[in-house]
């Protein structure tokens, strides 16, 4: 079987390599997913996290800091497969920990990393699922745990087609500490066994830190008003620049930032925001304008790792990915920090998050270009109900905060085992 699966992978990696060259997939790290490591790593049985992205390295940073407590002495291996998620981790990395790529899932490869690394444990953020990587660690009794774990529509559908190859590769994982009920569930359908499945929560709820030193250089004082666009995909941000046209008729006071899910689109959204008759002005160039008082401008995040921060200075957040079928992004992060929240009605890959904030009327659902005006608008001329919506927001984060702490003690056991 594993024969057949290097072959195809390797099949798929030569069909796909124009496209990566193409895309520029093939980065300065990307040696590292050959298995080609530092010659002196030194990392003593470490305790190797991997998450795929962005959106994953953020969510086990809490758990990263609470096992560093936990394990002082321990060195932390952290691998990603894009390079914003290894930006990000770097970011987040001590002198000791080692940040790298995970290596591509063939058996070769995979078995020399392992050797290399040969880590004490290995923690999965959020189902990411490889066949050799997780048989190899089971035959060499290094245990696999998943954290945050979900399983989307889509890899639902996909992983119940290939149930009778999965089932035995599901069952290497020594435990699963899903979000919620509907994801054991969708784990004990495709044959996991009940006693490794533990619900624990989202870890995203347990992340609410921010910073708000941009304040003076966006020029936010007075009764000016912040409106952050978060995580936007192409197709909505005409929709957003469209709807921030008509409300500067009545709010001339009121600022956008569009914060492209993707940063190689950043140049795009400023053709766009040029084609509105407005002034693109990038964060990363904000100490370049000082004064911005004579212009239209809008800001664009051009950086990783800040979304954050300028989620902590707006005053209404809409969490794109939400009006085009990308199935959203994570609306936890500004309701951790109390702002009122608008998304979409395409949140199929937040679907349970998304429906408990409007069940709680802590998040304002919008369909289309017409509800997001009226939406923004109400909230504006609404001041009242932009406090109970960002009162809701943070109570319903409270309520649902505790996942590190769960996830913490069960890999605490595993590694006593």
């Amino acid at each position: 079987m594993f024969i057949v699966y290097d072959l195809i992978y390797l099949i798929l990696a030569v069909i796909y390599l124009p496209v990566f060259l193409f895309k520029k997939k093939i980065h300065r790290g990307f040696q590292m997913r050959l298995g080609i490591l530092p010659p002196d790593l030194g990392l003593d049985r470490p305790i190797w996290l991997h998450a795929v992205s962005v959106g994953e390295v953020m969510a086990i940073r809490g758990l990263l800091e609470k096992l560093r407590v936990i394990y002082p002495n321990r060195k932390f291996v952290i691998s990603t497969v894009t390079p914003t998620g290894n930006k990000v981790a770097r970011d987040m990395a001590e002198d000791n920990d080692f940040i790298t790529y995970l290596p591509l899932d063939l058996s070769f490869i995979v078995r020399r990393v392992i050797d290399r690394i040969n880590p004490s444990i290995f923690i999965i953020a959020e189902t990411e699922l490889w066949l050799n990587t997780i048989a190899y660690l089971h035959r060499k009794k290094i245990p696999v745990i998943v954290v945050n774990g979900r399983i989307s529509d889509r890899s639902f559908g996909g992983y119940r087609r290939i149930k009778f190859l999965f089932k035995s590769l599901l069952n290497k994982i020594d435990l699963f500490c899903v979000q919620t009920d509907s994801d054991a569930q969708r784990l004990i359908s495709l044959g996991v066994l009940e006693d490794k499945i533990r619900i624990t929560g989202n870890m995203k709820f347990d992340n609410a830190d921010y910073t708000d030193k941009y304040n003076a250089l966006l020029k936010l004082g007075g009764e000016g008003k912040l409106w952050v666009a978060g995580s936007t995909h192409a197709g909505e941000e005409e929709i957003i620049l469209s709807v921030y046209k008509k409300l500067l008729s009545a709010f001339s006071d009121l600022r956008l930032l569009i914060a492209p899910r993707h940063p190689e689109r950043v140049g795009q959204v400023e053709k766009l925001i040029i084609q509105y008759n407005f002034q693109p002005i990038r964060v990363s160039q904000l100490h370049l304008t000082p004064n911005t008082d004579n212009l239209k401008p809008i800001f664009i995040l051009d950086t990783i790792g800040q979304l954050l921060s300028f989620y902590a200075l707006s005053d209404i957040v809409f969490v794109g990915g939400s009006l085009v079928k990308k199935g959203g992004h994570n609306i936890l992060e500004p309701a951790g920090i109390g702002k009122p929240i608008l998304f979409g009605p395409y949140m199929f890959n937040f679907r349970d998050i998304a429906d408990l904030f409007l069940r709680a009327k802590a998040a304002m659902l919008v369909r289309n270009q017409q509800d997001l005006e009226a939406g923004i608008r109400y909230l504006l001329n609404n001041p009242a109900r932009m406090v109970e919506l960002s009162q809701q927001a943070k109570e319903l984060i409270l309520q649902n905060q505790g996942a590190t702490n769960r996830n913490v003690n069960l890999i605490r056991e595993c590694l006593k085992g």
